[in-house]
């Protein structure tokens, strides 16, 4: 592979772990590019390949202001990555896609099954360009090289893999019935599982010189996030259904208020369970009920006792008062984030430049640390096309032929600051 380090370290800082990799992300909406955002903050050089269209999801809300090149959705998950406008309905815009991947250490894409095949770019052909190549797809049911899912034709977005993967009959009451979780983790943990096997087929490239084709299956990642459910239904013949923010095995292991909102206490071993009764003056409580037996049996009777304590007092009082003893957290609003010292320090809400009005907005930061090769949020999300001109030069593509290409369609370039 060609050695893009400088690059790397030119546009993500100097240097992350995986500077020196090429990735080639052929990825839109969350999925795809929550995985290559996380590449491109670990050091590598991530070249995002768009349509002249753009990524579906670049006008997507919020706005700073109206007619902004991008929006905040797009901006969150397409930083530090450089964008190229190729129009691989031409020969022209095939040809040069297939020049980048001769270089390239890793190509992602998370188009319905049959999309890349049609355009003569199947890995097949292109594990023939470069045989080292890695190539990852994240969709809903799988891709036919690897599964005979019936269902691999079918799209599917974060809603349906958390509903067929099997978290939202968990989540909820049994008032609300099923609800999803907040979060899009049908899209964010597939993405995390598609990192772990391409980095696994990584460490394979380097013992054998092959690279190899990764698929993950959205559905499929969201119910190994879900795994519970399996164990207990196999083992305890059950089918676990939503029951809100409490566990089936553990108490007290739930949510209990306060004067200002919500705390989660997880008071599950003996040794935390008395603490807490000491912090509660009732160490009746401990004697009443010293084993994780008896307070899961006596939930119902404990939970009005230990809430009538904690909406004494403030979520941050509990914190700190319970912090050192008792496992618990406040349940905390974006508010709350911004203003905690943690988020501060461990770099979790970085700032970058935001589309066309250069104003500096937050966003959610690496949780990724390294003690030699930090991880890092440089730069804001490309303009479509910002970098088509920059990669195909140091392609060694010359102004003439780059002319040549646009005037064909092929490639876009902006030409705007």
């Amino acid at each position: 592979m060609v050695d893009n380090s400088e690059q790397t370290k030119k546009e993500n800082g100097d240097a992350g772990p995986l500077a020196g990799l090429r990735v080639i992300d052929m990825t839109h909406v969350m999925a795809g590019p929550f995985a290559t955002m996380t590449l491109s903050d670990l050091g590598a050089d991530v070249i995002k390949i768009e349509s002249p269209d753009g990524d579906l999801v670049r006008d997507n809300a919020p706005h700073l202001q109206p007619d902004e090149a991008y929006g905040g959705y797009f901006n969150s998950v397409n930083r530090n990555k450089r964008s190229v406008v190729l129009n691989l309905k031409t020969e022209e815009g095939k040809e040069v896609f297939k020049l980048l991947v001769e270089d390239a250490d890793i190509l992602i894409e998370n188009f319905t099954v049959g999309t890349m095949d049609g355009l003569g770019l199947s890995y097949e052909r292109l594990s023939e360009i470069n045989p080292e190549l890695i190539y990852a797809s994240i969709r809903g049911f799988g891709d036919p090289r690897v599964t005979d899912t019936p269902y691999a034709d079918q799209p599917a977005f974060d809603l349906i893999a958390q509903a067929m993967g099997g978290i939202m009959s968990i989540t909820g009451t049994e008032e609300t019935g099923p609800l999803k979780a907040g979060p899009g983790i049908g899209d964010i943990f597939p993405a995390v599982l598609t990192l772990v096997g391409i980095l696994s087929a990584l460490h394979h490239r380097e013992r054998t010189g092959e690279g190899q084709y990764v698929d993950t299956a959205m559905v499929d990642g969201v119910l190994s996030l879900t795994e519970r459910i399996v164990h207990q239904y196999s083992v305890g013949g059950d089918t676990p259904g939503p029951q809100g923010n409490s566990h089936p095995l553990l108490f007290p292991y739930d949510r209990f208020p306060t004067t200002d909102g919500y705390i989660v206490i997880t008071a599950i071993t003996n040794g935390q369970w008395r603490s807490l009764c000491e912090y509660m003056d009732r160490p009746d409580l401990a004697e009443q009920y010293p084993e994780k037996a008896d307070r899961l049996e006596n939930k119902d009777t404990l939970r009005p006792i230990i809430s009538s304590w904690t909406e004494q007092f403030s979520k941050r009082e509990l914190f700190e008062m319970l912090g050192d003893d008792v496992p618990c957290g406040p349940v905390y609003t974006v508010e709350d984030i911004v203003d905690d010292p943690h988020f501060k320090a461990n770099n979790m809400l970085p700032e970058v430049e935001h589309a066309d009005t250069g104003e500096e907005v937050m966003i959610a930061g690496s949780p990724i640390n390294f003690s030699k090769t930090p991880s890092s949020v440089s730069r804001r999300a490309p303009f479509l096309g910002e970098h088509t001109e920059e990669v195909l030069a140091e392609m060694g593509f010359d102004e003439n032929d780059i002319t040549e290409l646009q005037d064909s369609g092929a490639i876009d370039i902006r030409n705007d600051d």
